[in-house]
């Protein structure tokens, strides 16, 4: 995937669901994996013609893990313009040496959100910028259905009460595999993932599930997306819009 196309499908979805106003101040969470880095390298590029001004903050929360090297990452920042934090935890040490967690997602994605949440209201930051993209919504409904027996999905905008800032999601409309084509094509400087559960969780499964019935099923990504969009979830529904995500 080229930037221009990347661009065209991040400002469709920024368009589409109001997610940015004039004078906001969005922190991007950045894992350092592929998706976080180009939702950075979309809203860097898209905040220099945009109409309406915003300004960003790059914010990781480091687990702790050993190793873990984010240096190539404030390189891409100071090349974009954006400023990096790294906001260090001891989140792995707690969960896997401590309490030993045998489930540690929910409690570990709790915490990082915390931090994250807290760093990001001391910088001044009235919204938060996720990474999630096409795929990670038709997998997060995937999940609410196996797991939860419900027909939800997160919103592409979340305000949340508690901390007083609003939550938006960019790249909706950017399926996993342009992403990776794009982290391929400049060369994203992505940080490996040193978590002893990564790719054996729920997620995966509702992944894996998701690719055996497109293959048997070309079309359901689009059907099972068609469906969240024109849904009666929160956040999702807009009868001023039921147009294809996806410009030509």
């Amino acid at each position: 995937m080229k930037l221009q196309r990347l661009l065209s499908l991040t400002r469709k979805a920024l368009d589409d669901y109001n997610m940015i106003e004039d004078g906001d101040r969005i922190a991007i969470g950045i894992s350092g994996g592929k998706d976080s880095l180009t939702l950075l390298y979309a809203l860097a590029h898209i905040r220099r013609f945009y109409p309406k001004k915003f300004d960003i903050e790059a914010i990781t929360v480091s687990m702790g893990f050993e190793g873990m090297d984010f240096t190539a990452v404030e390189k891409l920042c100071v090349e974009l313009e954006v400023n990096y934090t790294v906001v260090e935890t001891e989140i792995a040490d707690i969960i896997f040496s401590h309490r030993k967690e045998s489930n540690p997602c929910s409690l570990c994605a709790k915490m990082r959100k915390g931090a994250f949440n807290a760093k990001a209201k001391e910088l001044g930051c009235n919204k938060e910028a996720f990474a999630h993209h096409y795929d990670d919504v038709i997998e997060t409904m995937m999940m609410s259905l196996i797991y939860e027996g419900r027909f939800h999905c997160f919103s592409p905008v979340t305000h949340l009460n508690k901390s007083e800032i609003t939550l938006i999601r960019p790249l909706i409309y950017i399926e996993e595999a342009d992403i990776k084509g794009f982290r391929n094509a400049y060369n994203l400087p992505v940080v490996k993932n040193p978590c002893p559960v990564d790719g054996f969780t729920k997620r995966q499964y509702a992944k894996e599930l998701i690719k055996t019935l497109q293959s048997e099923s070309p079309g359901l990504k689009e059907r099972l997306f068609h469906a969240i969009k024109t849904s009666h979830i929160p956040g999702w529904n807009r009868p001023d819009f039921m147009s294809d995500p996806k410009p030509v």
